[in-house]
Parts: C-alpha cells; sequence; structure tokens
C-alpha cells in the first residue's frame, strides 16, 4: 500500500507538471483568458515597423522621382521658355540692323507729355540681337546722345524673332512750365554694333518739347516693366 501510494503521488506532480507547461505554452493566465504574450506584441510592432519603413522608403523614393522630374521640367521649361523667347541664343544671333526693323514712337501718356515709348519691330524676316540702349540725338551733335538708366537694363540682350517686337521707354522732360525746352519734329535712333541709324518721326503735331537737364532713355527690353522702367 505505502508504494502504491508513492507512486500515485508521483504521477499526480508529473501530471501537475505537465498541466502548468500546457497552460503556459497555451497563454492561459490561470483566469482562463488568453493573454497577450510578448511574441503576440512583437509581431504586431514588427509588422507597423516594417509597414512605417516602407511607407517611408517608398514616399523618398516617390519624392526624389518628383524632386528629379521637377529639376528636369524646370530645366525644360527654362529652355523651351528661352527657344520660344528669342529663337537662337544670343551668341549665335546676328545683330539687328536699322534695314530690318521697323522703328516708330508714340506718347506714353497724356499731357504733360513727358515720356515715349519707342517700339522696334523685327522685319528682317530671321531672328536678331538688339544690344543695349538706342542711342538717340534729339539736337545737334553738341548735345550729345540720351543718357541710359542703368536700372532698366535687362539680364540678357534681347533676341527677337521675325515680326516680334522691343521697347525702350525715353524720358523727355519733368513736364514744368519754367523747363528749358526745346522742340523737335524728328529725331535719330542709332544701334549699338553698326546696327545703323534711323530717323524717327515725332509723334503729335506739335513735336516733342525735350530737356537736356532731363531726359534719359531705357535699355531695349522685350515688355516694360514697372519699377525697372520707371523713371
Amino acid at each position: 500500500m505505502r508504494t502504491f501510494r508513492n507512486r500515485t503521488t508521483v504521477l499526480a506532480a508529473v501530471s501537475t507538471a505537465v498541466l502548468a507547461l500546457a497552460l503556459t505554452a497555451c497563454g492561459d493566465d490561470g483566469t482562463g483568458t488568453k493573454s497577450a504574450g510578448p511574441a503576440d506584441a512583437a509581431a504586431p510592432a514588427a509588422a507597423s515597423s516594417t509597414a512605417a519603413t516602407a511607407r517611408d522608403t517608398g514616399a523618398a523614393k516617390d519624392s526624389g522621382t518628383a524632386r528629379a522630374a521637377g529639376a528636369s521640367d524646370g530645366a525644360g521649361g527654362t529652355q523651351t521658355s528661352a527657344t520660344k523667347d528669342t529663337g537662337k541664343s544670343s551668341s549665335s544671333a546676328p545683330v539687328c540692323t536699322t534695314k530690318g526693323l521697323q522703328i516708330g514712337a508714340a506718347f506714353q501718356d497724356g499731357p504733360p507729355y513727358t515720356h515715349i515709348v519707342l517700339t522696334a519691330k523685327n522685319t528682317s524676316g530671321h531672328s536678331c540681337r538688339l544690344d543695349g540702349f538706342p542711342e538717340i540725338r534729339f539736337l545737334e551733335n553738341a548735345r550729345g546722345t540720351v543718357p541710359a538708366v542703368d536700372r532698366s537694363k535687362p539680364a540678357a540682350p534681347v533676341v527677337l524673332e521675325a515680326g516680334a517686337p522691343a521697347y525702350a521707354l525715353v524720358k523727355l522732360s519733368d513736364g514744368g512750365m519754367d523747363e528749358d525746352v526745346q522742340t523737335v519734329k524728328d529725331f535719330s535712333v542709332t544701334l549699338p554694333g553698326n546696327g545703323g541709324m534711323a530717323i524717327v518721326k515725332a509723334p503729335g503735331a506739335e513735336g516733342l518739347a525735350v530737356d537736356p537737364a532731363a531726359w534719359a532713355t531705357g535699355y531695349w527690353t522685350y515688355e516694360l516693366r514697372n519699377g525697372a522702367d520707371d523713371f
């Protein structure tokens, strides 16, 4: 009887140990509720980290692709715009000449007429480069040419496609009653770089009242720009 009880005790202890191991393996916390063990918690975290890494990698890849595409588009846009505006680079286009330009003048505002706008339209049939500013002589040579306003100088020479215009703002006087002005019916415009000279008829029946102490001219530009061409 004593031997039987010892065997029973050993078997009970072994059964208890096996049951405990089974409960541990099943994740039972003793209350019958399955607990979220370390392995179960680590798996979603690892999956979340992997997903986040994938998203970050994808975003970085997409962002890099977008930046590369943007840089390419920007460079292409600039080149396309330059090609559209100029047709040729400023270094390869020939100098515009007065024979291939139609140059005219018009008042910018109403009285007192203090400014005119020169327009030079390319009638040569091909692209040409219009350098610098118009060298204007309103009066006799002793008065010299009208000085240019530096801030109106464009970043690059103006290259005109066939039929395209360029503009230059010209100040005649301050519009004061006591100014020492002289009237001119026409004036000369000389283009730099051996572009030749043209005689331009003054707008208006009365001609232009010019003051050598106040006159000034802007550079040739594709269009008049607020600020740079205000003087």
